[in-house]
């Protein structure tokens, strides 16, 4: 799973029958403090999110797993929105450490 923000939306015309009324979003990998990483990933949304919004983002066959995905030509999909991140203090050292 990837924990990630929503930066910008892809337009397709054309497409797979199965994803027809599908809605594809632009997700940028976040660390643990919401700081952005570098690699981004297009995603179906799955729950009605949009730009700017922290979400969770499955990938590979588990991307197929939600009502919406099942059994589509999928590779990630949007099947959460974040309202609160809690990370413990231990965590946070760590990362300060290791960068």
């Amino acid at each position: 799973m990837i924990l990630g923000r929503v930066i910008g939306t892809v337009w397709s015309t054309r497409k797979d029958e199965n994803l027809v009324g599908a809605k594809f979003l632009i997700v940028r990998q976040l660390n643990l403090d919401l700081t952005p990483k570098e690699s981004t990933v297009v995603a179906v949304d799955s729950v009605g999110a949009g730009v700017g919004e922290v979400v969770l983002v499955a990938q590979g066959s588990s991307a197929r797993q939600t009502t919406f995905t099942k059994n589509k030509p999928v590779d990630a999909v949007i099947m959460a929105i974040v309202d609160k991140l809690d990370v413990s203090v231990k965590e946070k050292l760590k990362e300060i450490v290791e960068s």
